[in-house]
């Protein structure tokens, strides 16, 4: 069962951008219980994934700095795209629940677990994920075209479940949200990505070297274990919350630019969600 009444996750108006970082804040530790699991398995298995570029990089635990005796530029410089990439592709993936748990926020309800999946559109928000997190890798071979690219494709996936829109719009439609106001929510979005990246660094070193500290056990001989289990954990609380970032994005540029509060207040009791919260054809 879903709780009803009023939430203080996202209010029906326009946020200031320390209330959008708020707002995705309290909408992840309210959604804690399906993103954090879910996003802990996908960190887990980038880790994989980024390992055996790693080997050829020749970069080591904790921090996967190159080693300077086995660096491999070109391997590096592709690990840092695919991970970038990577990144991209978990954050869409976990922007579907995030979209079901704010547009209900929204609406003053908060969902229970399993309604937190419905309604996600999962062909549809897997494909965009695989394409999203492809276009930002080769993004950001070039190094500067990855901001461009991840400031403007963080709405696809909340496009995608909130708008009901065809898949084949959801991508121009999310560009144009992210690049209104000035590039508003694009901008917020790197802002978001920033942030979440000192406290990743922070976390994911200080967790490390902190263990190493207490001495408990032999840390180096249990590097990559360690390192890996560590970024993964701190990753996803990151990616979560970065998702989160994405879905109160999407709709306070509704809010803001479309009138999104004005159409709620009008409407009539008794309106599925759906037809709430879909974009004005």
């Amino acid at each position: 069962m879903s709780d009803t009444g009023p939430t203080t996750v996202l209010p029906r108006r326009a946020l200031t951008v320390g209330e959008l970082l708020d707002a995705a804040v309290l909408l992840m530790r309210d959604q804690a219980r399906v993103l954090v699991p879910l996003a802990a398995a996908l960190a887990l298995a980038e880790q994989a994934v980024l390992h055996p570029l790693r080997m050829l990089a020749g970069t080591g635990p904790p921090v996967w700095s190159p080693i300077e005796s086995d660096l491999s530029l070109g391997w590096y410089w592709l690990l840092l795209a695919v991970g970038a990439g990577t990144e991209a592709a978990i954050i869409a993936l976990l922007g579907a629940p995030a979209a079901r748990g704010a547009g209900a926020a929204l609406l003053g309800r908060r969902l229970a677990p399993v309604e937190l999946r419905r309604g996600t559109r999962p062909g549809a928000t897997l494909l965009a994920a695989a394409v999203i997190g492809l276009v930002v890798a080769l993004a950001a071979l070039t190094g500067p075209g990855w901001f461009l690219a991840y400031a403007l494709l963080g709405m696809v996936v909340p496009v995608l479940v909130l708008d009901g829109l065809p898949a084949y719009r959801a991508p121009w439609r999310a560009v144009r949200l992210a690049g209104r106001v000035g590039t508003r929510a694009a901008a917020i979005r790197l802002l978001g990505y920033l942030g979440w990246w000192v406290i990743r660094l922070g976390i994911g070193i200080g967790g490390y070297y902190g263990l190493q500290a207490l001495g408990l056990f032999d840390v180096s001989a249990w590097a990559l274990p360690v390192a890996t289990a560590t970024w993964a954990a701190v990753n996803a609380l990151a990616y979560a919350g970065l998702a989160c970032l994405d879905a109160v994005l999407h709709l306070e540029a509704r809010v803001r630019t479309e009138g999104l509060d004005i159409r709620l207040s009008r409407a009539p009791d008794g309106v599925p969600e759906p037809v709430l919260l879909a974009a004005l054809r």
